[in-house]
């Protein structure tokens, strides 16, 4: 597959035929492994302008040098995967390339929960049959593959612990070998997922308790099993919780005082409002989500969660999180749009001192799994299948290239910054390594506008040395977000009008996310 082009593009079946091997699966060849792609391109850093000069309203942007105590820790960058991608062979390191998927990403987090886990999900050690068809069943062969993969990737794991269908003693069973095979790649175990969710019926098979469950029924069912599991592992297990989207329930997990309790889970999605068409608002749809409304409910929902984690001395996680809780294709499905919103978001959260964040994730097929996802499979796509049954080629989607882009900022203490101008213009920036990285997001919508000339301020003794930038023709665009990685600041092309240290004036295109490395001079 490719991955360290000039320019990258993201799509599916038309314009990933560059991408070979559609529905390989097995063991990989026996040819020598390549040497690691350099992450800095040899190509200098060039914008697609058209031809034509930027139009939009200038912007400044003013770099605070004092860094805060907040981090863009690795665990930023992280995916969520539904428990029923716990079977999944592919997570085999030797089996397909979804670990080079992954490793594009740096370590990414991995977190298993979503819906499936306590309605579709049955664990047994013993070779045991499932209650009936409509359950995956997970042994301690899947949570090895995972294992492997995550000593690989160098990622944490968090793993969810099947509530529905109430059993301590067989969730002990599959955490005593949870700890046993991920080791210190093991930071959390989370009973049961959004067990403020458990009473909805807005579709079938989602309902799994009584209309009276309460977030105190909760605490005494998660502290049996959490008895249980401590019992069984023979000291407390890191217990995080309760991976909830109300701020009650929050409270609640935080009251009981878990033994082992390591950190405060809370779920957030940005879109939700699945039938409205009101923009701004929270409809799936492109608009909506470059819109500050959005943007600002991230910080007011994430501001709850931060609140009571600070009050209790824990960090908060957000364990699932993504651009849309709705089911199925939305107008937002797969548009540079969601690419714009996920740059914006990772770093955002950051910045207000989220620790951990993962985005919702599952490896069904391309065409008809969830489309939020940030990899899907290409088994399926001329098929229609709906399950990508353990095999298939790993493709990244639109939402990934933003993730490699965000995840340049790894490493550093925030720094504020200042913005003014731009029209729908965005700034961030951390202090890494002897360098200050800046990151402008352009939500102003290239198919209106060819782009905007920004004047970076940093702290002197820095100059502009590298570029990175995702981009597209338009923000409802789909499947069109190309990826340019880090690359030298020089040239014609790069849109930069005049450079030195500790100031940058450059122009950038509509419609994109640019990371620009300033290095001490």
């Amino acid at each position: 597959m490719t991955r360290r082009t000039r320019t990258r593009y993201f799509a599916l079946a038309g314009t990933l035929a560059l991408m070979a091997g559609v529905g390989c699966s097995g063991t990989k060849s026996d040819e020598a492994p390549s040497t690691p792609p350099d992450p800095t391109s040899a190509a200098p850093f060039v914008q697609e302008f058209g031809g034509a000069s930027v139009d939009g309203e200038p912007a400044t942007v003013v770099v605070d040098g004092e860094p805060s105590d907040n981090e863009v820790e690795s665990n930023l960058i992280g995916l969520s995967f539904e428990a029923t991608d716990l079977p999944d062979e592919r997570w085999d390191p030797d089996t397909g390339n979804l670990d080079e998927v992954l490793a594009e990403l740096g370590s990414p987090g991995l977190r298993f929960g979503g819906n499936s886990l306590d309605r579709r999900v049955f664990w047994t050690s013993e070779d045991e049959t499932a209650p009936d068809d409509s359950y995956t069943v997970v042994t301690p062969e899947d949570l090895e593959r995972v294992g492997r993969m995550a000593e690989t990737l160098g990622s944490d794991v968090t793993l969810g612990i099947p509530l529905g269908d109430f059993d301590p003693e067989r969730g002990a069973d599959m955490a005593v070998h949870a700890v046993e095979v991920f080791g210190d790649n093991l930071i959390g175990i989370s009973i049961g997922n959004e067990p403020n969710g458990f009473t909805v019926d807005t579709r079938p098979g989602l309902k799994i308790r009584e209309d009276s469950w309460n977030e105190e029924e909760y605490v005494e069912q998660a502290g049996e099993y959490i008895e249980a599991i401590d019992g069984a592992v023979g000291e407390d297990a890191p217990i995080v919780g309760p991976g909830a989207f109300d701020g009650a329930w929050l409270t609640a997990f935080l009251e009981a005082d878990f033994p082992g309790t390591t950190a405060l889970t809370q779920h957030w999605y940005a879109t939700y409002n699945c039938d409205s068409t009101e923009v701004p608002g929270r409809g799936p749809l492109p608009e909506n989500l470059v819109d500050p409304v959005v943007h600002d409910a991230a910080a007011k929902m994430l501001g709850i969660g931060l609140e009571k984690s600070e009050a209790a001395g824990l960090p908060l996680w957000v364990e699932e999180t993504g651009s849309t809780s709705c089911s199925g294709t939305t107008p937002s499905s797969r548009t540079h749009a969601t690419a714009l919103w996920t740059v914006d978001y990772v770093l955002h959260a950051a910045e207000l001192g989220v620790a951990r964040l993962n985005m919702h994730s599952m490896l069904g097929p391309c065409d008809t799994g969830a489309t939020m996802s940030v990899v899907c499979s290409a088994v399926g796509e001329t098929e229609g299948s709906g399950d990508s049954g353990g095999s298939g080629e790993v493709r990244e989607q639109v939402n990934h290239p933003a993730l490699e882009l965000a995840s340049l900022s790894v490493g550093g203490s925030v720094l504020g910054t200042e913005d003014t101008g731009g029209g729908n213009l965005r700034s961030y920036a951390v202090e890494k390594d002897d360098a200050i990285v800046v990151t402008v997001v352009n939500n102003n919508d290239a198919a209106e506008s060819r782009g905007n000339p920004v004047s970076i301020s940093v702290p002197e003794g820095y100059r502009a040395t590298e570029a990175a930038q995702i981009h597209g023709p338009a923000n409802d665009a789909e499947n069109s977000t190309g990826f340019t990685p880090l690359s030298a600041l020089t040239g014609e092309g790069s849109g930069v009008t005049s450079s030195e240290p500790g100031a940058l004036d450059i122009d950038l295109v509509s419609s994109s996310a640019t990371t620009v490395v300033f290095e001490k001079a």
